[in-house]
């Protein structure tokens, strides 16, 4: 009985006569269970835990019923996890879609990302249902919220991940360290902590898909390199057309040093004779194709004034953009109709030197500025920044 404080109402030490009586119940109670006063008092406090324990536990499988009951309609939070085949069946499917990719630098390797709304409008597309058809791993996407579950199978395997832009220009995170030189349409990004699949966001492939390109790739890189340790086992006319071979290669890359010289020395002249200068194709050192670094086949070098005129213009059409935007939603025109009263909008065209004549006025070539009245035109490649969407 010793440790058992028996106390009456408010907190009262009950009275000697009451604790004889509580004694004497409990030795018959004892008794009639053939166990001992301490054996019984031992069980007494055993039922009561086990009851207390029950309670605890109907108690917590309530809280989980509301919390289940809460959640219905709601967005599931993301965890990533091992990789899992409904994912990675996602991630096929959204990878053969139009998402628009951008190339970005991710821990300094480039990475291609997408926006979350058109993976949204690619699993609740015709498209999707038909290849859920043929895919029974691919989830059932009935609305939005089943749309947005689905698409957050690709984080939660951690085959594409949300990203933000770093903005270079203060360094490194804040610190110290001297800002990197930034890749002319290029994003530099960094993932985010929070993994949410808002419209607006942005993710970047984690996922590579099959690998037997690479397989394939690394394959011929072997052959090759054990074909160039044998060289001297080859037949004399293969080892003879190598050296035609290289010799070809040799005078093409002279070739190439003879053009860029050629321009150069062309440009310097024109730059005082015809100011501001003329450059002639093809533009060698523009980060373009083979075929569009002929295009313009001559232009003229970009002025202060060519270069005030193209950012005065990409502003406009940003405004006009801004400003279908928000008929669309006043007045619930059509999309497509507001942008191409938008593309019909003028621009203003940059000036062009008094020595050119206006019938055959040149381009200029790579970032320079375009003037729609040239016959020939380089087409504009948009960068990241300049690509506004819907």
């Amino acid at each position: 009985m010793a440790g058992i404080n028996f106390q009456g109402p408010q907190g009262q030490q009950p009275s000697p006569e009451q604790i004889a009586m509580m004694q004497r119940q409990i030795a018959s109670e004892a008794e009639k269970a053939g166990l001992t006063i301490p054996q019984y008092i031992e069980r007494l406090k055993a039922q009561a835990m086990q009851q207390h324990q029950a309670q605890m536990e109907a108690q917590r499988q309530a809280q989980i019923q509301q919390q289940q009951q809460a959640q219905q309609g709601q967005a599931q939070p993301i965890q990533p996890g091992p990789p899992k085949p409904e994912a990675i069946a996602v991630a096929n499917f959204l990878k053969s879609q139009d998402l628009k990719l951008r190339t970005v630098i991710l821990d300094e390797k480039r990475k291609d990302m997408f926006r979350v709304k058109r993976a949204l409008r690619a699993l609740q597309s015709p498209a999707y249902a038909k290849a859920r058809s043929k895919n029974p791993l691919l989830p059932e996407v009935n609305d939005r919220v089943t749309a947005e579950n689905t698409f957050k199978l690709l984080p939660l395997s951690l085959l594409a991940l949300r990203v933000n832009k770093v903005d270079e220009s203060q360094g490194h995170e804040g610190h110290n360290h001297a800002a990197k030189k930034r890749v002319k349409g290029l994003w530099t990004v960094r993932i985010e902590q929070h993994q949410e699949a808002g419209d607006d966001h942005y993710y970047v492939w984690l996922f590579e898909g099959a690998q037997w390109k690479q397989k394939l790739y690394a394959g011929g890189a072997l052959l090759l390199i054990l074909a160039v340790v044998l060289f001297p086992l080859w037949p004399l006319f293969m080892r003879q057309g190598v050296w035609y071979l290289s010799m070809g290669m040799l005078g093409l890359i002279g070739l190439f040093f003879a053009m860029a010289i050629f321009r150069l020395i062309l440009f310097i002249i024109t730059m005082f004779a015809a100011p501001p200068g003329l450059w002639l194709y093809p533009n060698l050192f523009e980060d373009v194709g083979f075929f569009d670094s002929f295009k313009p086949l001559w232009a003229w070098q970009e002025t202060p004034e060519d270069i005030k005129n193209a950012k005065r213009a990409k502003k406009e059409r940003k405004a006009a953009r801004a400003a279908a935007k928000a008929d669309v939603a006043a007045n619930g025109r059509p999309a497509k109709a507001s942008k191409k009263a938008a593309a019909a909008s003028p621009e203003p065209t940059p000036a062009q030197p008094a020595a050119a004549p206006v019938d055959a006025a040149p381009q200029p070539t790579g970032s320079q500025a375009a003037d729609p009245s040239s016959v020939s035109q380089r087409p504009r490649h948009a960068t990241v920044e300049e690509d506004d969407e819907e």
